[in-house]
């Protein structure tokens, strides 16, 4: 009876361990696969949200890195403009590019238009010995010396804004890389050396280059002839083939099409003095023609020495080389615009 018991308790209990061991196994193949769905169904959202997310706040900094660039570029010709004694316009520049003293080339790989040129007065402090019977020996490079009195005097400069648009596209203008590249605003600047209002031979009216310290030093070759009754005539020459890169990404795309007389209404319909008939829209606005972009231009009424200038950016070419212009969309964010109307100095600085 004992034996009998002990075998119905022995088999009882190893049922009992056999179902435990059947629950500790795990899942199923059909419960993992249900589960992975599940995960999958739920994950892929979020995913996408944080991607677009990531992407947002990407294009939104660009645009806002954009803004900022054009903003400051702006301000800089602005306060380049305010010391402007004489501004060409349209049909200025074109007897310039006609005569054998033309405006500085574009540099290697690009293609170039001058689009905003004119002449400004910079002064030049402590850099003139008062008078040549007080400081007979004296030259301006010792004007910072200690005991040494000199007066401020002032300088020409011939500056010339340009549109560049890089051909090479490995250039570090063209990043990333890839179909058009965007183009570019570049300054030239060709400055005569400090004249010399004490000389006595005609043919040298500038000091000599060791007189001058390397900030008194000219840019470029100066013609001394020059006059502003003929001002596209004897330019100066030479000076800096590598200008100085102002802002990129500006738009390379065409864009939208201009009121026909956006730079007449923007200056006031401005008159020839001479024939009092109104000045047409083809000179007042300096543009490259031969794209069509209108991403950089300028409308310049050079009897008042006033210039309106515009630029347009390109946010979008930053993060993507096929971004185009939206001809659908003129006001996207992501080509911003930033224009100054600036009034030169009066009486070509007289």
């Amino acid at each position: 009876m004992k034996t009998l018991l002990r075998l119905l308790l022995k088999t009882q209990h190893q049922r009992n361990r056999s179902r435990l061991t059947q629950t500790e196994k795990g899942m199923t193949l059909v419960e993992l696969l249900v589960g992975s769905i599940m995960a999958f169904l739920i994950i892929t959202p979020m995913l996408g949200f944080v991607v677009d997310m990531l992407n947002t706040d990407r294009r939104e900094q660009v645009k806002s890195n954009t803004e900022q660039d054009l903003q400051t570029a702006v301000d800089f010709i602005s306060q380049d403009l305010s010391q402007a004694i004489y501004i060409y316009d349209q049909e200025g520049i074109k007897d310039i590019q006609k005569t054998t003293t033309k405006l500085p080339p574009s540099p290697a790989n690009t293609t170039g238009t001058p689009i905003l040129v004119f002449w400004k007065r910079q002064q030049m402090k402590n850099s003139l010995p008062i008078n040549k019977v007080i400081n007979e020996n004296v030259k301006p490079r010792q004007c910072d010396n200690a005991g040494i009195n000199c007066n401020d005097t002032y300088v020409l400069s011939l500056v010339a804004y340009y549109q560049i648009k890089e051909n090479d596209q490995k250039s570090i203008w063209c990043q990333p890389s890839g179909d058009t590249c965007p183009t570019r605003i570049a300054r030239y600047e060709i400055r005569e050396p400090i004249r010399n209002p004490y000389t006595e031979n005609a043919e040298k009216p500038y000091y000599d280059p060791a007189d001058l310290s390397d900030s008194q030093q000219g840019t470029g070759i100066f013609n001394p002839e020059f006059s502003f009754s003929n001002p596209t005539e004897k330019l100066p020459t030479g000076g800096s083939t590598n200008p100085e890169v102002l802002v990129n990404y500006i738009d390379h795309n065409p864009g939208p099409t201009l009121p026909l007389t956006e730079c007449r209404t923007a200056l006031g319909n401005p008159t020839d003095p001479k024939t009092t008939t109104p000045i047409s829209e083809d000179t007042l606005k300096v543009t490259d023609k031969t794209t069509n972009t209108n991403s950089f231009y300028a409308c310049v009424d050079t009897e008042k020495n006033i210039a309106r200038v515009t630029i347009r950016g390109n946010s979008l070419r930053r993060l993507q080389a096929d971004a185009k212009y939206d001809l659908k969309n003129p006001q996207s964010p992501f080509f911003p615009t930033a224009s100054v109307q600036v009034k030169g100095l009066s009486g070509l600085g007289k």
